[in-house]
């Protein structure tokens, strides 16, 4: 089943000899359970493309459909709901809330939507992460990697559509980078949990069930990561 589509999406920045087209004319589908690479050198426009995908950002023309809905025809309330209870984030700089212990960072964004968490699904995915013994922890208190787990948690725990992850690896050594990809992975087979990961590494977008690459704006090439083209 199509969980996200894009139709015609543009971003463009200035005008005339200044005219940037971050993206320009992106057309893409994604199945539910897919684990999809975004991959491009810096600057290709995939980044700007998260953003489109999440509704962090408004296109210049184009949609961007979620579970049929188109998101940037709803007002900004709207698209703040929909976003938390339809998309989760992983970033590569963690953004959790320092003040906030582990668990409070993985329950924050149902609670601030008025929700009880499914404790029992936070559990299974704690333990899946690995994380259980880290709840009470700080975020200054654990390494890279078990920040970029606890992210991972946050971003599971609503139970979104998509679980978007902008070069969840960045910041990491190649061991966790590995290890973080393979967890990844497990949440995808597991939880049936839909990924659209952003990465300038095409070992890591190896790992993933297909490769959309992206310059200039456009994608180039979108295919299985066993195919020949």
């Amino acid at each position: 089943m199509e969980i996200l589509k894009t139709e015609n999406l543009k971003k463009y920045y200035g005008k005339d000899v200044s005219l940037v087209k971050a993206l320009d004319g992106v057309d893409l589908s994604i199945e539910e359970g897919e684990f999809v690479a975004v991959a491009g050198t810096s600057g290709s426009g995939k980044s700007t493309l998260l953003h489109m995908l999440g509704g962090l950002d408004y296109p210049t023309q184009g949609s961007v459909m979620v579970r049929g809905e188109k998101i940037f025809q709803l007002n900004e309330t709207q698209l703040t709901v929909f976003r938390r209870r339809n998309i989760g984030f992983v970033f590569q700089n963690y953004n959790l809330v320092p003040v906030l212990n582990v668990y409070e960072n993985i329950v924050l964004p149902i609670e601030l939507d008025g929700e009880e968490p499914d404790q029992e699904y936070i559990r299974e995915i704690v333990e899946t992460l690995g994380i259980q013994e880290k709840l009470d922890c700080l975020p200054n208190q654990l390494s890279g990697g078990q920040q970029q787990r606890a992210a991972i948690a946050r971003a599971l725990a609503s139970k979104p559509a998509i679980l978007l992850a902008d070069e969840p690896t960045g910041n990491l050594d190649s061991r966790t980078s590995q290890e973080v990809l393979g967890l990844l992975k497990l949440t995808n087979s597991r939880f049936f949990q839909t990924i659209v990961m952003i990465t300038h590494s095409e070992e890591l977008a190896q790992l993933c069930d297909r490769i959309i690459h992206i310059e200039d704006g456009k994608i180039v090439k979108s295919g299985g990561t066993g195919d020949e083209e």
